[in-house]
């Protein structure tokens, strides 16, 4: 996926993407989603002194399409498919991809759906890509049930693409993961598991992921400020957490650029998560005679967002950066991207200006290995997809307070630099530790008193 990150320009934070005029939210989407969790899950997670004892009956859900095999990260398609899906809402469907068995049949529907002319060559062409490449990386992973996985997962991800050309679906500028009749969540979550090695990654501060449940079902507001490395992260996220922190694995917003909504290859994906739609800072001028309408959608979404943190019990994820971070072209080291003061300070405000108890909280992400971006930002959708296994880690720090900073200067705009800078350092901190343990084989021995590694799965 699938994701990304904004940076506002004339004080707005973000857009939405493809939303027709006559789209709007209803008063129930605008309501908290935490508390709309199960009676029971909270029952049993506020009766307990530590929200990280929550099991998966949390995730506990009927799948009308969807049938989840964990261990092996297999999507299948269950049988009898159709009922309370596309077809029964008169949608006349091809099944070309779910009716394939072999890698050569799936290929082959490929080619068969362009020469009938119902798809477009260049989706095409990047199907098959991802294809390979994610095949590659999961044989790459010496899982005894690569081929099974490879089928499977990728027959389900072809054919929510290729559903998507036949019926393009528009995202909300506040978009809900659609869990139902088919979980795009699950999806996401089981095509992304084989790509992690999970015997070299690492979670730091799982204790700090466990307070903020606590806040969370206090009603309490959370906000992230983030480095950003892959179309993946929201999947790595809540991989790396969905055996101790369910609810946030689940429940997380995540403020998402255009081209993860527009791109027919990353659209199933994202349909999975909790987005807040948005035009990236780096591409508000690609089209120049779009860039106004833009800004205007980017204030329509910062009022979305608004109304989100006056219902409270929100958590919701922001990389400030403007776009995902990459390797510095003389060195090829992958740093975190510098920060945007502007962005920063805008989530502040509106966590402040919420009338809800808020938190904000430095969140480091290293999965470029799995997925990594192009080299350089390119203007165009349909960018090449690499995909490899590897570790992966994620961090999270204490949060940073703007009056414990802010009373250090007298300048507004100095102090608004100092707090990015405060959430910047703590980030770039977090990412060294994690490539330390990663990338330099420390494992668990890599922590330091600041950042306790673990890995919760085991």
């Amino acid at each position: 996926m699938l994701l990304l990150s904004v940076s506002p320009q004339h004080h707005t934070l973000f857009s939405v993407s493809r939303v027709s005029s006559s789209s709007s939210l209803s008063s129930s989407s605008r309501l908290p989603l935490l508390p709309k969790l199960t009676s029971s899950i909270f029952a049993r997670s506020t009766a307990r002194r530590f929200p990280c004892a929550l099991t998966f009956a949390s995730k506990v859900r009927s799948m009308a399409e969807l049938v989840e095999d964990k261990e092996a990260g297999v999507a299948v398609v269950a049988s009898g498919s159709g009922e309370g899906t596309e077809e029964s809402k008169g949608l006349n469907r091809s099944h070309t991809f779910l009716d394939a068995r072999t890698e050569e049949a799936l290929l082959a529907g490929i080619r068969e759906e362009t020469e009938a002319g119902r798809l477009p060559p260049n989706v095409a062409s990047g199907m098959e890509e991802l294809y390979q490449n994610y095949r590659n990386a999961v044989f790459q992973s010496g899982n005894p049930r690569a081929d099974e996985i490879i089928l499977s997962n990728m027959t389900v991800a072809l054919d929510r693409i290729f559903l998507d050309v036949e019926d393009p679906f528009v995202f909300e500028p506040h978009h809900k993961a659609l869990r139902e009749p088919f979980d795009y969540y699950m999806f996401g979550q089981n095509y992304i598991r084989p790509l992690v090695d999970f015997s070299n990654s690492y979670v730091g501060n799982i204790s700090l992921f466990c307070d903020m449940e606590e806040k969370l079902q206090q009603g309490h507001n959370i906000v992230l400020i983030s480095n950003h490395q892959t179309e993946a992260d929201p999947a790595v996220i809540a991989l790396l957490l969905e055996s101790t922190n369910p609810l946030i694995a689940e429940n997380m917003i995540y403020v998402a650029g255009d081209r993860v909504v527009t791109d027919p290859l990353c659209k199933p994906f994202s349909m999975g998560r909790n987005l807040l739609c948005v035009y990236s800072k780096k591409h508000m001028n690609d089209v120049p005679e779009l860039a106004e309408m833009k800004r205007r959608a980017n204030t329509r979404s910062l009022k979305e967002m608004a109304l989100l943190l006056r219902a409270g019990s929100q958590i919701i994820w922001i990389a400030p950066s403007g776009g995902r971070d990459r390797p510095d072209p003389l060195t090829k080291e992958w740093h975190p991207a510098p920060f945007d003061a502007s962005s920063v300070d805008n989530m502040r405000r509106l966590a402040e200006h919420s009338g809800v108890p808020g938190h904000i909280y430095p969140l480091t992400l290293m999965c470029h290995d799995i997925m990594p971006p192009p080299l350089q930002v390119e203007k165009e959708i349909g960018e090449k997809r690499l995909i490899s296994f590897h570790g992966t880690g994620l961090s999270v720090a204490p949060e940073i307070k703007f009056h414990e900073i802010a009373g250090s200067y007298e300048n507004p705009d100095e102090a608004k630099e100092a707090y990015t800078q405060a959430f910047y350092n703590s980030v770039v901190e977090q990412y060294n530790v994690l490539n330390s343990a990663i990338h330099g084989k420390q494992g668990l021995g890599a922590s330091t008193p600041t950042v306790s590694l673990s890995q919760p799965w085991n």
